[in-house]
């Protein structure tokens, strides 16, 4: 990825020249990005928080049942057998994530990631409600410890670890849903080792991370972030700064200095750390603040906006912007595949699955006076969130006769049932290779004919 060339007049970031860390304490800002973030933010932890409560077909919206292996999607059920169909919604979602990476950069990171979303819509603002602003923060800590800086940091620990429980304990709603969670709660740990043991690691995690690690996450762990230097190129949509316009730096009124007075204002807010001036570096993760933060500072001085802005690295070097360009066509050309290999493999899942077999522990065949018999079995499923029956009967033949153990049953929801079925006919009027056709009816309605393959002794 192309970089801007310019003087480094500091080498801001979160971490320092010998490897410790830099904790980073950006200052607020207000502005349109801002106020769309926080609206985002609050729309995903809302929605979030809503899924497993509303109900969709009797179930939640959105409720991975590891128990029972069932999974249901918005009144759409599935089962252990359907696990096949995540192929396609995993790599739906990064080819998706791909395409806006291409077009747009980071723009994931900044403003619907779960790290950013947590981070800067929950733990960050707790944590300039208790303690203040930056300057405040910054002050205290530098200062020694007294009562005040002693109860603030605690109460912000204690609300800190207060939402990493919750958040962890609504995760764990997705799985076990709301109910059983509750019951799981009031019990002992010991009556529910895995579930307990599963929402302590999520909750120590969760508050190691919000409380401590932070922004390293995204600069250590996330690959995301190394990926994006082969995502994109010099036409997608990125946060920079205008050094044309902005250099040289220099205070208002000197003498040939560019637009940027060198506030530092930009470096102050950013959630990284870093200073945006000395170009694209895979510390960004595209929140925008910066560009809040430079436009406040140009509307004082009345200089026009757009000093840090988003474009593309065509357009700060003054050349046009392409945006369909062989990278995109050929993402989005990857993409469209998988989405019409999704909707054919959507198209063959089915409410129900009936598998015809051969009875176990039984001969495939018996011949008794003059009578040749077939042993088979019919294993059903109904996939669907609520009960359903079924009836099965063999089609109508002259020379074969269907015995049904159980022709019509009822079942309920993702439950199964074996249901044997014999084929008689008479010894030398069938021979082996020819089919049996059992009719099967889902709720009145003829879904399926099993084909059943007859053996029969040889003439």
């Amino acid at each position: 990825m192309a970089t801007h060339h310019l003087r480094v007049y500091n080498k801001a970031s979160s971490l320092r020249a010998d490897g410790s860390r830099n904790y980073v304490h950006p200052a607020d800002v207000s502005g349109r990005f801002d106020r769309l973030r926080k609206l985002t933010f609050a729309s995903l932890i809302a929605l979030l928080i809503a899924l497993p409560f509303v109900q969709v077909g009797g179930h939640p919206a959105l409720f991975i049942d590891m128990q029972h292996r069932r999974f249901y999607l918005f009144g759409a059920t599935f089962n252990a057998q359907d696990f096949w169909l995540m192929f396609f919604l995993l790599t739906g979602v990064g080819f998706g994530l791909i395409v806006v990476t291409a077009l747009w950069g980071r723009v994931w990171c900044g403003y619907a990631c779960p790290q950013t979303v947590f981070l800067e819509g929950i733990f960050r603002p707790v944590e300039r409600l208790i303690e203040g602003p930056r300057s405040e923060r910054l002050k205290r800590n530098a200062g020694p410890w007294t009562l005040d800086k002693l109860v603030r940091k605690t109460i912000k620990q204690v609300f800190f670890f207060l939402f990493a429980f919750l958040i962890a304990h609504l995760i764990t709603a997705y799985f076990v849903s709301l109910p059983v969670l509750y019951d799981m709660v009031l019990s002992k740990p010991s009556e529910h080792p895995e579930a307990f043991a599963w929402a302590a690691a999520l909750t120590g995690g969760l508050y190691f991370n919000f409380a401590w690690f932070r922004e390293q996450l995204c600069l250590i762990v996330c690959p995301y972030g190394r990926l994006q230097s082969v995502l994109t190129d010099q036409d997608t949509l990125v946060i920079g700064y205008d050094v044309k316009r902005g250099e040289p730096r220099g205070k208002k009124g000197k003498l040939g200095a560019g637009d940027c007075v060198d506030c530092s204002r930009c470096v102050t807010v950013c959630p990284t750390g870093i200073d945006i001036r000395n170009g694209l570096q895979i510390d960004c993760i595209g929140c925008a603040r910066c560009i809040d933060a430079c436009d406040e500072v140009m509307l004082k001085l009345q200089r026009r906006e757009g000093l840090i802005r988003y474009d593309s690295q065509s357009g700060f070097a003054n050349e046009p912007r392409r945006l369909w360009r062989p990278r995109v066509a050929l993402y989005l050309g990857l993409g469209l595949a998988g989405v019409i290999a999704a909707s054919l493999a959507l198209t063959q899942h089915t409410p129900f699955e009936a598998n015809l077999l051969r009875l176990r522990d039984m001969p495939p065949f018996v011949v008794d006076q003059g009578r040749v018999r077939n042993s088979f079995e019919v294993h059903l499923v109904n996939k669907t969130s609520r009960p359903a029956v079924f009836e099965l009967r063999g089609a109508p033949e002259t020379k074969l006769r269907y015995i049904v153990a159980m022709p019509r049953l009822q079942l309920g929801e993702l439950r199964d049932q074996r249901v044997p079925l014999f084929v008689e006919f008479a010894l030398g009027a069938v021979h082996s290779g020819e089919r049996g056709a059992i009719e099967l009816r889902m709720n009145g309605e003829l879904v399926k004919t099993l084909q059943a393959p007859l053996l029969a002794p040889a003439q």
